[in-house]
């Protein structure tokens, strides 16, 4: 997922600043803030919201199970955003481009955790959605990231990827 200019979204808005600030190495403070709007949000609140905040907070945690759990809620909110509500965001974003990432996410906790069965099954999902990446930096990246945790699976690799968002390998 890019974090492209968004519309007036002050929820966004709070995300991406929380985002920035776990990017900055607070990441304490960055988790701490984004629990806080989930509370806010609550499980039935706006997809789109509860996809990112998911998804940009599950990177805020070393431990792959606590990651996972929030990389799973990520990729459930998905499934209910429509490209309507994407499209309201960003004009440039499509939900489809969400999945690569999201299942490449998935893949590499459960590969951190050993499950490498439910690894492979969400690795070949992010290739399958990888065309839906665009041809930019960001879509590069998440196909080399695929590329890299599919090796590791293949290797049965659980230690932690040096290019992991939030990574301290």
């Amino acid at each position: 997922m890019t974090t492209a200019p968004a519309s007036s979204d002050p929820t966004m808005e709070a995300i991406g600043q929380a985002v920035t600030e776990g990017r900055t190495g607070d990441s304490a403070s960055a988790r701490q803030k984004l629990l806080s709007l989930w509370s806010a949000i609550g499980v039935t609140g706006d997809p789109l919201h509860r996809c990112s905040l998911a998804h940009y907070l599950a990177d805020l945690y070393e431990d792959p199970a606590q990651a996972l759990a929030w990389d799973i809620r990520a990729l459930d909110a998905a499934d209910a955003v429509t490209e309507q509500r994407v499209q309201e965001h960003h004009a440039s974003l499509h939900i489809a481009g969400f999945y690569p990432s999201l299942h490449l996410n998935l893949a590499d906790n459960y590969r951190r955790l050993g499950s490498f069965e439910a690894a492979t099954q969400h690795i070949n999902a992010a290739r399958t959605h990888a065309p839906s990446l665009p041809q930019d930096p960001y879509g590069d990246l998440i196909r080399g990231a695929i590329q890299e945790v599919a090796e590791a699976i293949a290797e049965q690799d659980r230690t932690p990827r040096a290019s992991a968002p939030g990574s301290t390998a």
